[in-house]
């Protein structure tokens, strides 16, 4: 919110509609409008990989279910980092309780699934991981849980930062797969200055640029939750 507001004490004016199509000249509205600019960030989350489709422009993001907990302890450890263990699941403090999730096993991550918590992931993954690290969490208790949408790029789980090889006002920033909260004022920075200066003068991300996806070269995490 606090980005929001101050975008919007910059001037910026924020449209809700939803986007039929884009072109080298803005964006076609559903509701029947059209915004003319010379630069168009295709920045839709989950969405993405389907709003880029509408312009037929093949992007590897679509939405993936991701359940969130939040739990209870009798005795809390202290404090706690974020917390990733090999096997995905994480954890970290939230106020006075702690949150955590995990990874879904292949097969029951599909795109779009509803937006349904997987109660099943607490007691067969998330708990047996935290308990086994943390001895005190071996007492822990739901107390809450909601479901939410990574906006995930099945071509490597890497954000997708800069302009469209053949669409050179189309910039991207979007595909980042759980990373989007921590990387956005960077990115946001970034494709600011390739909107005003034409390159990047801050941070070099071309090597999270669309032509990686046209070439075949993924940038690997060893670690993606």
């Amino acid at each position: 919110q606090a980005f929001r507001r101050k975008a919007r004490e910059l001037g910026v004016a924020y449209v809700a509609d939803e986007v039929v199509s884009f072109d080298s000249g803005g964006v076609t509205l559903k509701q029947g409008g059209r915004l003319e600019a010379r630069a168009v960030v295709l920045a839709a989350g989950p969405w993405s990989g389907a709003v880029a489709a509408r312009s037929g422009i093949a992007l590897p993001v679509e939405p993936r279910r991701r359940s969130v907990f939040v739990f209870d302890v009798r005795e809390a450890p202290g404090l706690t980092p974020l917390t990733i263990d090999p096997s995905g699941t994480w954890f970290r403090p939230e106020g006075r309780f702690y949150i955590g999730g995990t990874t879904p096993v292949e097969g029951n991550d599909p795109a779009g699934a509803p937006l349904e918590v997987q109660h099943e992931e607490w007691d067969e993954m998330v708990w047996p991981a935290i308990a086994g690290r943390v001895p005190a969490f071996e007492a822990a208790k739901v107390v809450n849980s909601w479901a939410g949408h990574y906006e995930y790029n099945t071509f490597d789980q890497n954000g997708i930062v800069g302009r469209h090889p053949e669409r050179e006002n189309l910039i991207f920033a979007t595909g980042f797969s759980g990373h989007g909260i921590q990387q956005s004022p960077a990115v946001g920075r970034a494709v600011a200055e390739l909107i005003v200066h034409g390159s990047y003068r801050t941070l070099d991300l071309s090597p999270f640029g669309y032509e990686r996806i046209s070439a075949g070269r993924p940038i690997r995490e060893l670690n993606v939750v």
